[in-house]
């Protein structure tokens, strides 16, 4: 009977995890993070990101890039994310302590991502000559996807939502001609949504049922940065944006648990809907590029971004407001690089064209991969162009393929984490296409 309680308890742990580990829609980029913060950007697949003299949203990589308005400016992104994920030879069994049966449900699932819209918005006004102060607000973390209720894996995630607002105010200021600097705070606000089946799936009416948790936090980061041009026509720029800690408040409710606590009765506790909180620290990332012109037309953008995501390795420990035992739940993440290269060509007065790849590794470890971590390798393939309206105004478009590596996930029950949880196997196959618009205004 105990069984009953902790599954309910693992399972609200993984399910607040899913906010960090997008196993439903963060197909674009690896582990939780969304990297669409520019149109312009991801043009070229990022490359370059922290040392671009094109235009102020770079400075989401690295706060000294405010120093590309020359005038009050403001930047617009929209950027909308396409997931396809196929997942396939799904089957499931009950924790052996429900005698191991087969859980039914389809063995194919390819429904359980969910189209995004990742919005960006910069404004920068110049202080003086050498200074110019900046506001920003961009989604750095999000995720959304529903695998149903009624497929065999409902026991380890049903559905997942994560939304992260972050709101930045910068200054940035050039030291002198090679050497300028920037620095930016940083509030978020994440909420998020998730749920999972409680109980056990056995013809037993009563023994399952639904659980479901609304949790909100909000936390504090900052970043800095620096944009050094030796010689001119070769810029180097290091961006760092720290960890940001979410204490997650909210309430879990249960649906159709009765004969669950019928069984959990002798044990002293119940389901019943009451608070939840847990804590979790998203990571920091350090951006290093280099900006160079090739020709007067032509430059080359190179970058590597470091995410340190074994700020969340260990994992959650979630306290209930009633009487069930605290849940654990481990992530085993690895600190990982992305790595890009990209070109930009300047083919007129009125249009710049841009290309570029990327290899973005996932911090996910084959040992603790699950269905609410089904991350691969990614590699990205990304063009995009500028169409130069006036002297003032631009407008720009992009769009990135996403290719993600084909994993497995194969839950066994070796962890002590899936005692109670049961097993669960499947092969993921998933993609993204990536459409990105922009318009920026000075004046």
């Amino acid at each position: 009977m105990t069984t009953f309680s902790t599954r309910s308890c693992i399972l609200f742990k993984a399910s607040v995890v899913a906010l960090a580990v997008a196993s439903a829609s963060s197909a674009y980029s690896a582990g939780f993070a969304l990297n669409d913060h520019s149109t312009t950007a991801s043009g070229s697949a990022i490359a370059g990101a922290a040392a671009s003299g094109e235009d102020i949203s770079f400075s989401y990589w690295n706060p000294a890039l405010f120093l590309n308005a020359k005038k009050n400016t403001f930047y617009v992104s929209g950027a909308y994310v396409m997931p396809k994920m196929d997942v396939t030879n799904i089957s499931a069994k009950n924790a052996i302590a429900f005698g191991g049966s087969p859980i039914s449900g389809s063995t194919t699932n390819s429904d359980s991502v969910d189209n995004a819209f990742i919005p960006a918005f910069y404004y920068a006004m110049p202080l003086s000559d050498d200074t110019v102060g900046g506001i920003s607000l961009n989604a750095p973390f999000g995720l959304s996807g529903d695998y149903g209720n009624s497929w065999p894996g409902r026991f380890h995630a049903t559905e997942t939502s994560l939304k992260d607002v972050a709101l930045a105010f910068s200054v940035a200021h050039r030291v002198n001609d090679w050497f300028s600097a920037g620095a930016s705070v940083q509030v978020h606000r994440a909420h998020v949504v998730l749920a999972s089946a409680v109980g056990a799936a056995t013809p037993n009416p009563g023994t399952e049922g639904l659980g479901k948790i609304k949790a909100a936090a909000t936390g504090y980061g900052f970043s800095l940065g620096v944009l050094m041009e030796p010689i001119k026509g070769t810029r180097i720029g290091i961006g760092y944006r720290s960890k940001v800690k979410f204490d997650f408040k909210g309430d879990v409710k249960y649906d159709n648990v009765a004969g669950v606590n019928q069984a959990l009765a002798q044990k002293g506790y119940q389901l019943v809907n009451t608070s939840a909180e847990d804590n979790l620290k998203f990571p920091d990332v350090l951006t290093i590029s280099l900006d160079q012109a090739l020709t007067n037309k032509l430059r080359l953008g190179l970058s590597a971004i470091h995410t340190g995501w074994s700020s969340i390795s260990d994992g959650l420990n979630i306290k209930f407001g009633s009487k069930q035992p605290n849940s654990v739940l481990t992530f085993g993440f690895d600190d990982e690089w992305m790595y890009s290269a990209g070109l930009t060509y300047d083919y007129s007065e009125a249009w710049t064209l841009r290309t570029g790849i990327a290899m973005d590794n996932s911090p996910v470890t084959d040992k603790y991969r699950s269905a609410r971590t089904p991350d691969g390798d990614r590699k990205w393939y990304s063009l995009g162009a500028t169409y130069h309206i006036d002297d003032s105004s631009s407008a720009s478009f992009a769009y990135t393929y996403v290719s993600i590596e084909d994993v497995s996930v194969n839950r066994d029950g070796s962890l002590p984490e899936d005692a109670s949880r049961g097993t669960y196997k499947a092969d993921y196959a998933s993609s993204a296409n990536v459409v990105s618009l922009a318009y920026t205004k000075s004046f």
